[in-house]
């Protein structure tokens, strides 16, 4: 049985569903019946497996509420709680209810219940209601894409990508060119390979499904260890939705060589390439570090040398909190000179969406020996760092750096697989005792990942025109 309007978006008119589907079920009343539990038993008690591959049809009519749930970073949990059970839930239960009172009294309308729940002459006003409707839902779910992106990018899954905001009041309305055009793509490449919806749906059903169930995982998991619930309650309750959403996902399976595989490879590649990204940004801290010297040290070094200081601010960013950045040993080695102000910066990611700005913990600010500073700043995976506001900040720490007399100095890490021909002409080479090891398909992914990343100069909003970058070659 073909439900019309199983995939609709949940921003559909809710006043036109709940009209068409009172008119049908005041004529039929009989369909609130439904209801009642006994039948959904008798049914898969009669039809046995079958029925139980109709449950993969069946699901595609709750599909559309994730939706919803995609734009809770931008709008909040009482705006989306509103929506659906004020306007949303009600539209779709009287809406169904409807088409079920009409194939009730007339089978034939079992092709497309829902456009034939209207008369004649509103076919086509709604026609442009359900198109316009699907093209809303389109975009809330291409908003969530972006924030996912952002959180991804933020806690070191994703290449920095250009991050651009859109609201000057909303932190979460942002705009992401790259994922966009992805997204662009993969729409043409799914439309010319499905043709038509149902085989649409097959991939559709396998990727909803998949997301309920990890979904409920991720609630036990956040429950127990951020909520500190009980275990044992709180399993037993997540064995329930569990159970649901396998039932959903398993009568599901059967569409996988349908074009049910499609989410699967998808999730599978973007899998690989986020671990990729992770791991490999790991092995290079540790490669780093590993040619890094103790602060202490160093600066008992430039009292004891005594390097020429240069009037203005220096701004060295660097991963970690503790030891000397490669960057500002390279620029000392070879430039033979410091500012006469150093700025260690070091920006980190909470796994906590924001961060309060009257929170003491949003800067740290260290005065060190020597006209050295280290700045620490903490941002929420949902907010995006900007150094110049970190620097104006710190301004009540007695930290004074004017812009036009501050530079900012960056590494450019390039990354070389051992063993090549580049390997062998003096780049910094991994330490092997206790390294961390990956696959040399992998490192050749994590280089292109690298070469195409976006620059920190844009990601932390720093001037381009302040900006000295120093590049060195590291060995995989």
């Amino acid at each position: 049985m073909h439900v019309d309007g199983a995939r609709d978006a949940p921003w559909k008119s809710g006043l036109e569903r709940l009209g068409l589907g009172i008119r049908e079920i005041i004529i039929e009343p009989h369909i609130l019946w439904a209801a009642n539990p006994a039948y959904a038993v008798r049914f898969f008690a009669d039809h046995g497996v079958a029925g139980f591959v109709i449950l993969g049809a069946v699901v595609l009519v709750i599909t559309g509420g994730e939706a919803l749930y995609a734009d809770m970073g931008h709008f909040g949990k009482r705006p989306i709680r509103l929506a659906w059970f004020v306007l949303v839930l009600p539209a779709l239960l009287l809406n169904y209810f409807g088409q079920g009172a009409l194939m009730l009294r007339d089978a034939t309308t079992a092709d497309s219940p829902f456009y034939k729940l209207a008369p004649a002459g509103l076919q086509v006003p709604l026609i442009v209601i359900a198109t316009a409707a699907a093209i809303i839902a389109s975009q809330a779910l291409i908003s969530g894409a972006f924030s996912l992106t952002q959180q991804s990018m933020q806690l070191g899954y994703t290449p920095r990508m250009t991050l651009i905001h859109t609201s000057h009041h909303q932190a979460g309305q942002i705009y992401i060119p790259e994922i966009n055009k992805l997204l662009a793509v993969g729409t043409l490449v799914l439309v010319v390979t499905f043709r038509d919806a149902d085989s649409l749906g097959a991939a559709y059903g396998i990727a909803v499904t998949g997301t309920m169930a990890i979904t409920s995982i991720l609630f036990h998991v956040v429950a127990t260890t951020k909520w500190n619930w009980p275990v044992l309650p709180t399993s037993l309750l997540t064995a329930g939705f569990l159970f649901i959403d396998t039932s959903f996902f398993l009568s599901n399976v059967p569409k996988i060589k349908d074009g049910g595989w499609i989410p699967i490879a998808v999730a599978i590649g973007v899998y690989t390439l986020m671990s990729t990204w992770k791991r490999g940004r790991m092995m290079l801290t540790n490669i780093l570090q590993a040619g890094s010297l103790p602060l202490d040290l160093f600066l008992k070094d430039v009292e004891k040398r005594k390097p020429h200081r240069v009037p203005g601010t220096a701004v060295f960013m660097t991963s970690t909190s503790d030891g000397v950045p490669v960057v500002l040993l390279h620029h000392l080695k070879h430039n033979k000179v410091l500012h006469e102000q150093v700025i260690l910066m070091s920006v980190k990611t909470a796994d906590v969406p924001e961060i309060d700005e009257n929170e003491d913990e949003r800067i740290v600010v260290t005065k060190l020996e020597q006209g050295f500073w280290r700045v620490e700043a903490l941002y929420g995976f949902m907010e995006t760092p900007n150094v110049p506001n970190i620097l104006a900040d710190a301004k009540r720490f007695n930290l004074r750096a004017k812009q036009m007399d501050t530079t900012f100095y960056l590494g450019r890490e390039r990354i070389v697989i051992a063993g090549s021909a580049q390997s062998k002409a003096g780049a910094r080479r991994q330490p092997e005792e206790g390294a961390l090891r990956m696959a040399r398909w992998r490192k050749k992914i994590f280089m292109i990942m690298t070469r195409n990343a976006k620059s920190a100069t844009e990601f932390f909003g720093i001037p381009p025109n302040r900006v000295v970058e120093l590049g060195a070659q590291v060995e995989f």
